[in-house]
């Protein structure tokens, strides 16, 4: 039997944190170990008890979510943060996925929906509500030609697997070719297919070979 995932809760509001450890403790498998009321009491509870994933709001006082994220990165790299609100607008998406976070949900998301991000970004995935995926996707940023570059949204990660789907590659060729396990090929597809909106693997090949080859 495996170990049940553990997780660290971040917000600034006493009830819902209370409410989301109650709502988790119903969910096989996933174990609430850590509670904090923003960034900087978060970042001694990570320390403390080296959680598979942090559970975090984005608007919290001192340190809010987007700066847990950044210092979450440097100092636990191997831990994802997945934030949690109920703000939708740009700034707070770009911001959020800027900075490195794992995924982003809406508040609202069902117990069913958050437990399968929670093992979703545990297994080195990333999670994007459907319901702000596109205003992830305005991430685009210029480049020197003064175009968008359309998958600006992509990490560095997922941008290799990407040049590698639009050549047609299986998941077993690419995690050969690019030196990784398997199924981390299979979440950065999964987390692709979510991102540029795909209905399935052909069509995000063909996407992703106008994206990237004009």
């Amino acid at each position: 039997m495996s170990s049940p995932l553990r997780i660290a809760l971040v917000d600034d509001q006493q009830l819902l944190r209370r409410g989301l450890a109650m709502l988790l403790s119903t969910v096989p498998g996933i174990e609430v170990v850590g509670h904090a009321a923003d960034g900087l009491e978060a970042l001694a509870v990570i320390s403390k008890h080296l959680p598979d994933v942090v559970l975090a709001d984005v608007r919290m006082p001192r340190m809010d979510g987007i700066e847990l994220v950044a210092r979450c990165r440097d100092d636990h790299p191997g831990i994802p943060v997945l934030l949690l609100t109920t703000f939708d607008d740009e700034p707070v998406v770009q911001g959020s996925l800027a900075a490195g976070a794992a995924g982003f949900l809406l508040k609202d998301t069902s117990t069913e929906a958050l437990a399968e991000a929670i093992r979703s970004v545990a297994a080195g995935g990333m999670v994007i509500d459907p319901r702000v995926a596109r205003i992830a996707m305005r991430r685009a940023v210029e480049d020197p030609s003064g175009e968008q570059d359309p998958l600006a949204v992509l990490t560095r990660a997922e941008r290799l697997v990407a040049e590698q789907v639009a050549e047609g590659c299986s998941n077993a060729e690419i995690a050969e070719h690019l030196v990784l396990a398997e199924g981390t090929v299979k979440n950065h597809v999964s987390a692709l297919l979510r991102k540029l909106g795909s209905r399935d693997r052909t069509v995000l090949a063909l996407t992703l070979y106008r994206m990237l080859h004009g």
